[in-house]
């Protein structure tokens, strides 16, 4: 079996998804790159507290004025391990048991160097996702988060503070194989999250050059006006 590896960039994420994130990587990854941007609870030993896990630290946090040059940073640890196959993927990010089964064939397949899966996000709790507007995933369409490293392209990313994707441009631009396979996404499943994250991102993005100004403002709807469908 063709090597898998698992890459994230993690911050503070000690008392949310972080030891069920590793877990269920750990079934199907065979070493994990993290690089932590300066987190300032117990997340750094929760990795460390995995044989698996290869930890990297960054002294001064990064993610909210230079994202790209933090990924970039990540993909030179990632590349030092001398990786196979690359998966790309976030801390409150969980593939779906059926990847288990589907994982041996996109591995050992020589037609796809990329493959893409749907990104559902799932709001207020764990068991429903959003389908209004953007956040439907059927919408939203297919986006490439597992890679087979190719040391013939460039590695490099947009020069772009933030929202700058998860993998070198180049490796975006391949066609890709989609897989029936959903990631849940848990980043919004936190009620009490919600606002923390809308004002972030507004503080981010004040001229709404990344997202459209409908988009953010969607994030803080009333219950009666978002739409979701049940997680099965």
């Amino acid at each position: 079996m063709p090597k898998l590896t698992a890459i994230m960039i993690v911050r503070n994420e000690g008392n949310r998804y972080l030891r069920r994130c590793l877990d269920s990587l750990l079934t199907f990854a065979d070493n994990i790159i993290i690089l932590d941007d300066a987190s300032e609870d117990d997340t750094p030993e929760i990795c460390l507290s995995y044989p698996r896990v290869n930890l990297y630290r960054q002294p001064h946090s990064m993610f909210l004025s230079n994202e790209a040059e933090l990924r970039q940073k990540l993909w030179h640890y990632t590349l030092e391990n001398k990786p196979e196959w690359i998966l790309a993927i976030d801390a409150d990010e969980f593939l779906e048991e059926s990847f288990l089964k589907e994982v041996p064939y996109l591995l050992r397949q020589s037609n796809f160097k990329a493959i893409g899966f749907r990104l559902f996000d799932c709001w207020g709790n764990e068991d429903n996702f959003r389908i209004d507007g953007l956040w439907n995933p059927w919408l939203r369409g297919f986006s490439i988060y597992l890679i087979q490293y190719q040391p013939q392209l460039e590695s490099a990313w947009p020069a772009l503070k933030f929202h700058c994707g998860r993998l070198p441009l180049a490796y975006r631009r391949l066609i890709y194989y989609e897989s029936a396979t959903r990631i849940k996404h848990l980043g919004w499943a936190n009620p009490l999250a919600i606002t923390a994250k809308y004002e972030r991102a507004v503080r981010q993005d004040p001229a709404n050059k990344y997202m459209g100004r409908e988009h953010y403002e969607s994030i803080l709807w009333p219950p009666e006006k978002i739409e979701t469908e049940r997680w099965l």
